[in-house]
């Protein structure tokens, strides 16, 4: 019966039903066969998004589109290059570096792909670039939103296994500028091989004048993190006060968006939370029936009898995520995912935090990966890149991030070392 259940949402996928419906179409059908409570169905999805914590999702996608629709996007990218131009493959860099910079606000890798992209892909293809190495590059260097603090699927994966939210964002910092340091080694290089060309170096007088227009953009990170740290408030009440900020900058200092453009905004914003949402509360669903049936204690069985080694166990999680990342939505991944191996890696001695970032890489590398990356998608439609171009492009950029994966897996107080310093242990 579990294998048919299994074949059925095969089936259901090809097929083309959206993750959502097709996860919530066979535990319906599992809860109506196996003669469980229908009731129960809506109760657990209400359930499942029922939390204070999960509110800063929604917050973060807002203060997203607000950041990119009031010209916060533009002032940093005009402060990254001003502070790197200057170096060998010029706006490859500036694209990293602004990533670095906006994923301080927006903590989505797919709003950062279509933000900077939509800025950076022609500005580089008109410098000589190749649109397949600008678009791949500007891709990649979404993954790092997701990983420096504000971060989506840091604060879900902190709801889902109970542990703190505050640590979970600061552990993605490490990870996070890792990262950027990898792509911009790689940038440098690949540049010095094409004969990419750079830019002037800025005076003084022009950082002085990119600082000064990107300074209230620049404060919004440092706002976040220092609430955060500082006790001020909560990471769900960080994202709000995030929006506010946002809106008060965009409407009232900056004036590159108008209060016609609201609508807009809210309109996007409420679409994409729908639809992270809805995930949530069909996978809510799912992870009921994988402990019903014993599926994480068959997992963590299956595994422990190919290796009791720790690193061996994590190496064949980080294949079975990178795997399932090529073909699924990696918010669904998690959801599916994390209650099943969780128990099993803790068993191992390794710390759930530790563990939240892991996941996080591995589904961020998804994104950019062959067949399914949903950042290729974006990046395909916001820089006029045939996707096949970008899905030939993109493996090299992908070993960066596979290097740091590793060094993140296996040397755990990289990531700890923050959260563990700022909050305790």
């Amino acid at each position: 019966m579990k294998v048919l259940y299994l074949l059925s949402w095969c089936v259901l996928m090809i097929m083309g039903m959206p993750i959502a419906f097709s996860l919530g179409a066979i535990c319906f059908a599992f809860f109506w066969i196996d003669g469980g409570t229908m009731t129960s169905v809506p109760q657990r999805m209400f359930a499942a998004v029922d939390s204070f914590p999960l509110l800063a999702v929604p917050a973060f996608i807002l203060a997203g589109e607000v950041m990119n629709t009031g010209g916060l996007t533009k002032r940093i990218v005009e402060f990254a290059r001003v502070l790197v131009g200057h170096i060998s493959g010029g706006l490859g860099h500036v694209t990293v570096l602004a990533n670095v910079i906006v994923s301080g606000i927006s903590g989505s890798a797919l709003a950062e792909a279509a933000g900077i992209g939509s800025v950076m892909i022609e500005a580089m293809k008109k410098q000589g670039f190749s649109p397949a190495f600008a678009g791949s590059l500007n891709a990649a260097a979404s993954t790092i939103g997701p990983l420096i603090p504000p971060s989506i699927p840091l604060v879900i994966y902190a709801v889902m296994a109970s542990v703190s939210a505050g640590k979970m964002l600061l552990a993605g910092f490490a990870p996070g500028f890792l990262v950027a340091i990898a792509l911009m080694v790689y940038v440098y290089f690949v540049s010095k091989k094409r004969g990419y060309p750079t830019s002037e170096r800025a005076t003084l007088n022009q950082v002085w004048q990119a600082t000064k227009s990107a300074f209230l953009a620049l404060m919004t990170p440092i706002i976040i993190i220092w609430g955060i740290v500082g006790g001020v408030f909560t990471p769900t009440e960080a994202a709000a006060a995030t929006v506010v900020y946002g809106l008060v900058v965009s409407l009232f200092v900056y004036k590159d968006m108008h209060w016609r453009d609201l609508p807009s905004v809210f309109r996007k914003s409420a679409k994409t939370t729908a639809v992270v949402g809805f995930i949530i509360s069909t996978a809510n669903l799912v992870s009921y029936v994988l402990t019903r049936e014993r599926v994480p204690q068959m997992m963590s069985e299956t595994l422990l009898s190919l290796s009791d080694e720790r690193w061996v166990i994590l190496l064949l999680i980080n294949i079975l995520l990178l795997v399932l990342g090529c073909f699924m939505e990696g918010l669904a991944v998690m959801l599916l995912t994390v209650p099943v191996l969780l128990p099993l890696v803790m068993q191992l001695g390794v710390d759930p935090v530790h563990f939240g970032v892991i996941v996080v890489m591995n589904l961020m590398i998804g994104l950019i990966h062959p067949p399914f990356g949903m950042a290729l998608f974006v990046v395909a439609k916001v820089g006029d890149i045939p996707y096949k171009d970008l899905a030939w492009s993109i493996w090299p950029f992908v070993i960066p991030l596979l290097i740091v994966l590793l060094i993140c897996t296996y040397w755990p107080w990289i990531v700890m070392v923050l959260p563990n310093l700022m909050l305790g242990r």
